[in-house]
């Protein structure tokens, strides 16, 4: 199915979380937080602007951002958990 984004908004899929922690020990799915790192999937044009201009947005689609914990609203999409949220909700881009 084919998802485009308005305006600032962005969709993001969450990357897997680890299932074993430093120490080496496993961690049931029931004790595991969702994990706050998501790529992103697809962008929408920008922000519209009170002169009527768009701002584009910080990202790229395929780059590895940080998001809050409680930001943007989760649903599925083709069986796969996405989160859609605005630009400004992004707290930062991950280098590799």
């Amino acid at each position: 199915m084919a998802f485009r984004p308005l305006n600032d908004r962005i969709l993001l899929k969450r990357v897997a979380a680890k299932a074993k922690s430093a120490g080496g020990l496993f961690i049931p799915e029931s004790a595991k937080d969702k994990p706050q790192e998501a790529e992103v999937v697809a962008v929408g044009p920008g922000k519209r602007l009170a002169d009527g201009s768009r701002r584009a947005p910080a990202v790229q689609v395929g780059d590895r951002v940080l998001f809050g914990k409680y930001s943007g609203d989760e649903f599925k999409l083709d069986g796969e958990e996405h989160v859609v949220l605005r630009d400004e909700d992004i707290l930062a881009v991950l280098d590799a």
